[in-house]
């Protein structure tokens, strides 16, 4: 089995491993079964990409959004890892092709949804398949106490049950109470797994709360502010998604919508223009963002209220993902409160007889909602502690960066000190724009998102250090040796044809 600091450097240009990341990996390497809880940005995907390069087998990934299984394989694709995944988007003859592929073994790690474990074509795949790890990926969704439940989930145990080896099983979310913990143990029947909640603290995001009556007034105000930067906004309904991006459209943002109710071609559209920076702000319903990858996004404001705080921490953690900061903000309104408890009771509406356990979940969504608006009407606890003691975290002091502690709640938004990051004072401006150039045009010419050539912190020390040969280019964090050999030449050029204009001015 490979060393995995090897790995790490090889495919993905890191020199350490962020908080959790290695005891995890070597848990699932020793064969051992895992559930973990990471916070948004914090690296979960590697933790089963590493083992599954190590591992003699395939890994399956079962994800509940066919985004996400795109995004991921695109980028093992740039580092040089052989992915597949297998959903909707595929033809059946390109199903089958890819099934064919896997059995020989040209895959590492193939991606599904829940929903392709009953397929008999995937079944019998899978039975004669040698599966070393079997990755249950946003697995909050296997209970009814969380946000985003999936009935599918519930039959992932059966499907490793039909197996005639059983794999290592490791699950990840990125948001889960207790309960929510407990479920997912239970109901994938996990082997006496090691169990990892690494904090759900994400210290480089601002969390703002402002009584807003005029939302529409502040929008357009922090948009004019942060006009080169890509950001989500969420909205309650299909039609306040529709009004506020026509409405930022006729302002000349590049904004487009995303919800339940357009055609499945035009979701798929959008998506993918904002994934690929060519749109930057996405307006959208709840239907947009579970599993969406992308680190660049600066800031994600709710303009109205969401129904609980799982809901709101996984939305807002799409945030900042590549640990610079970013900023969360919700603009509350208190008549917000009474239409989220509208749509939960219309759940249950025109049901005759609602059975006990339907009571108790219509009651602990109501309490859910109402720790929500706690959270919105805070005015002298920290929002930061809030969310941290929502998940069972002990949080003591002020964190300095929300909007409570900095003294703005209820009143107006000022935006964060040190907001840029670290390398960012030492950068010449001149020289990293010219690398962001490259980096849109190669993007461009690939179909990828900027960030799978490299990501802003990766652009801001290139320009600071400017290495000038390879050896110095493997400093660069996220330059792993797949993307030296693809993209360093070009690099390296840029930054010696600007120290040599430099020279001669």
């Amino acid at each position: 089995m490979e060393d995995i600091q090897k790995l790490l450097k090889q495919y993905y240009g890191y020199d350490s491993f962020r908080k959790g990341q290695e005891e995890v990996i070597r848990r699932i390497l020793s064969g051992r079964d895992v559930s973990v809880v990471m916070p948004t940005g914090a690296g979960k995907s590697l933790c089963y990409q590493l083992p599954a390069l190590a591992f003699p087998g395939i890994t399956l990934i079962i994800s509940p959004l066919i985004s996400l299984m795109q995004d991921q394989v695109r980028a093992l694709l740039t580092i040089g890892v052989r992915a597949a995944y297998l959903n909707s988007t595929l033809t059946p003859g390109q199903i089958r092709l890819a099934l064919r592929n896997a059995a020989k073994g040209m895959y590492k790690l193939i991606y599904v949804a829940p929903e392709r474990l009953e397929s008999e074509e995937f079944l019998d795949f899978a039975r004669g398949a040698d599966i070393s790890l079997l990755v249950v990926d946003e697995s909050h969704c296997i209970s009814q106490w969380g946000h985003d439940f999936r009935p599918s989930y519930l039959r992932i145990a059966d499907f490793i049950q039909t197996l005639p080896r059983r794999p290592v099983v490791a699950a990840f979310t990125a948001t889960a109470t207790q309960r929510v913990r407990e479920d997912i143990v239970r109901w994938l029947r996990l082997r006496k797994p090691y169990s990892m909640t690494t904090g759900f603290d994400r210290e480089n995001l601002y969390f703002g709360v402002l009584i807003a009556p005029q939302k529409l007034e502040f929008l357009l105000g922090y948009l004019n502010q942060h006009r080169e930067q890509s950001g989500i906004i969420y909205c309650t309904s299909r039609r306040a998604v529709e009004t506020v991006a026509d409405c930022l459209q006729k302002y000349g943002y590049s904004a487009l919508s995303y919800h339940g109710g357009m055609q499945d071609e035009d979701r798929k559209r959008n998506q993918e223009a904002f994934l690929n920076d060519r749109a930057r702000i996405m307006v959208a319903t709840n239907a947009f963002g579970m599993g969406i990858d992308k680190p660049d996004v600066r800031f994600v404001i709710h303009y109205h209220l969401a129904q609980n705080l799982e809901e709101y921490y996984q939305q807002a953690g799409r945030a900042g993902r590549d640990g610079a900061p970013a900023d969360c903000i919700l603009l509350y309104c208190r008549k917000d409160v009474n239409v989220c408890r509208d749509m939960i009771l219309k759940t249950y509406e025109g049901i005759s007889d609602l059975s006990e356990e339907d009571k108790k979940y219509r009651e602990a969504a109501l309490n859910r909602l109402q720790m929500m608006a706690g959270y919105a009407s805070s005015q002298t606890v920290c929002l930061r502690k809030k969310i941290l003691t929502y998940f069972g975290e002990s949080y003591y002091g002020s964190c300095h960066n929300c909007s409570v502690c900095n003294g703005d709640s209820l009143m107006r938004y000022r935006a964060p000190q040190n907001r840029e990051p670290q390398d960012k004072n030492m950068v010449e401006e001149a020289l990293l724009e010219r690398l962001k150039q490259f980096r849109r045009q190669e993007a461009r010419r690939q179909g990828v998102p900027e960030y799978v050539i490299l990501s802003d912190l990766g652009l801001c020390q290139l320009a600071a250090e400017k290495p000038r040969q390879f050896t110095g280019l493997l400093r660069i964090n996220g330059m792993g040796e797949s993307k030296c050999r693809r993209f360093g030449e070009a690099f390296l050029q840029i930054i010696r044809q600007y120290e040599a204009e430099k020279t001669t001015k």
